[in-house]
């Protein structure tokens, strides 16, 4: 069975969705979970502030933010009794999936739980999907959480 469950988390609706699936799957196995929050400053930043404004204003804001989702969401599951580690890792120019990829393989999960909105069709290919390509290249097993509130969608030409 399952004793180490990677789940990353961004604050979306999708992202909560699977953070009660993985409380479910760890009360059942009596797993440990790591919740992961990739950092992707490329899309926090607009390049055109200056440097130092970077350094003290806008990467440590992104930082408190982030400890701040990771705290909230670890206290909730721990109420639940479940073992929880938290970490923050930034992207530094890779793709979020490779770097979820590279911290399951690197933590030693046994399974990844990630939400996905389930964009179909042109919206799909357009917008493409980090949870797609975890699943696509994780050494582990892959459970793709859709929120209950995302209904298929249907490209209409």
């Amino acid at each position: 069975m399952y004793k180490t469950i990677l789940v990353p988390i961004d604050g979306s609706n999708t992202a909560e969705s699977a953070v009660k699936e993985a409380c479910r799957l760890a009360m059942l196995c009596k797993a440990r979970v790591r919740l992961l929050h990739v950092l992707d400053m490329t899309t926090l930043s607009n390049g055109f502030e200056e440097p130092d404004v970077y350094v003290t204003t806008t990467r440590p804001l992104a930082l408190k933010e982030a400890e701040e989702l990771l705290t909230r969401t670890r206290t909730e599951m721990e109420k639940s009794g479940i073992a929880v580690e938290t970490e923050i890792k930034e992207a530094m120019g890779a793709h979020i999936a490779d770097v979820i990829v590279e911290r399951a393989a690197t933590w030693k999960a046994d399974v990844i739980v990630i939400g996905t909105h389930g964009r179909r069709g042109v919206r799909r290919f357009l917008m493409g999907s980090d949870a797609e390509q975890v699943a696509r290249t994780s050494p582990v097993p892959v459970l793709l959480v859709r929120s209950s509130g995302n209904a298929p969608h249907r490209a209409t030409v």
